[in-house]
């Protein structure tokens, strides 16, 4: 069945963006982001064709998120960073999930169920250097690792990673980053003096992967880079490919008379006779309503304004004289790639980012993969 309003991914801009991440980071391993569902694109497909394309790891915020991957089939490493401590540890060390920790709460909740399944867990050292969100305070870190330390020389846990997050690589030359690299490295040093041996260490976000390689490391985990979308877009798009199309299917072409009011409101005025199309689309479904005549849609081969406010399931663009021809059953691109609207566009209307913008399709939206290895 079709559907009215829908998401279409590429998967091939998927695999292209992982190219052009690995070229920017040659010496280092890539972990793709799939968290949130893949930023909305579908998180299994999105990791198939990821890993496909040469990506070595995955990365997601929840068990949950990772455990939807190892049901899927995928046996490739899965790091999952922030859970709470009644997650279900027992179910990710089961499925072999690696564990981001930044608290000895969390590792000996991690440790109990490692005990309980008769295996050892996998867990991975998050260390704040400096955005002060979740990673290992200063002075919880020195008796996270003294725990951690017990654990492994128990065999109840195994150090694979230390790892941390940038507050600033959307700005490479501010010296925040310096300074976080800086704590990075005295953390890696300080795990050694406990004797703790990572595996592989990583601080690399999408901003940093293009344009920090001194912060490259072992590993580099994009996140909105592996969806086409650039992290520092006053820089340019890196030669990335927007993966994710918003449209509609045209549900009405119609006439509207000069003086007559549009929507709720009637806050647009037709200043002369035109046509009108209705996209049934709406807050509902992932468009804004505080877009109300803001934005533009591609229709009929060129850009149409909205008119009057959004609805919770439909919205209107005036077509003027109607030069394309555009009838019902059409489809409108709300944002995509090349030729069309972009999710930035929507993103600097609505002064966000366009993370929030890729995220917003919902409800009857539907989702269709196209390209890749599906």
């Amino acid at each position: 069945m079709s559907s009215q309003v829908e998401t279409v991914i590429d998967l091939d801009a998927i695999a292209h963006n992982i190219g052009v991440l690995a070229a920017h980071a040659p010496g280092a391993a890539i972990m793709a982001v799939v968290k949130a569902d893949g930023y909305n694109h579908g998180a299994v497909e999105v990791a198939r064709a990821a890993l496909d394309a040469g990506a070595r790891e995955l990365g997601v915020t929840t068990i949950a998120e990772a455990l939807t991957l190892r049901r899927a089939g995928i046996t490739a490493p899965v790091l999952a960073w922030l859970n709470t401590l009644d997650a279900d540890y027992r179910a990710a060390v089961d499925a072999d999930v690696e564990l981001g920790v930044s608290s000895v709460a969390q590792l000996n909740a991690i440790r109990a169920a490692a005990e309980n399944a008769g295996k050892r867990a996998t867990v991975s050292v998050k260390v704040d250097t400096g955005l002060n969100r979740n990673g290992a305070s200063p002075t919880e870190y020195p008796l996270l690792l003294a725990a951690l330390r017990e654990g492994v020389d128990n065999g109840t846990l195994r150090l694979r990673a230390i790892f941390s997050h940038l507050a600033q690589s959307d700005l490479p030359d501010d010296p925040l980053n310096d300074r976080q690299r800086a704590r990075f490295v005295d953390a890696i040093a300080e795990a050694k003096e406990h004797g703790l041996e990572p595996e592989l260490v990583h601080l690399a976000n999408s901003a940093a992967a293009l344009t920090r390689p001194d912060l490259h490391f072992d590993l580099v985990r994009p996140g909105i880079a592996v969806y086409g979308l650039s992290p520092i877009p006053d820089l340019g798009d890196f030669g990335l490919r927007p993966a994710m199309t918003f449209q509609a299917e045209v549900a009405l072409v119609k006439k509207v008379a000069a003086g007559e009011g549009v929507s709720y409101g009637h806050r647009w005025i037709a200043d002369r006779d035109t046509t009108l199309a209705l996209v049934p689309a709406g807050y509902a479904d992932g468009v804004f309503r505080s877009l109300s005549g803001r934005f533009d849609v591609s229709l009929g081969g060129a850009l149409h304004r909205n008119v009057g406010r959004v609805c919770m399931d439909q919205f209107m663009v005036d077509l003027g004289d109607n030069p394309a021809g555009v009838r019902a059953g059409d489809t409108a691109v709300l944002f995509g790639g090349a030729g069309h609207p972009h999710a930035l566009d929507w993103a600097r209307t609505l002064d966000t980012i366009d993370y929030e913008v890729v995220c917003a399709p919902r409800g009857r939206t539907q989702r269709r993969h196209v390209g890749g290895n599906r």
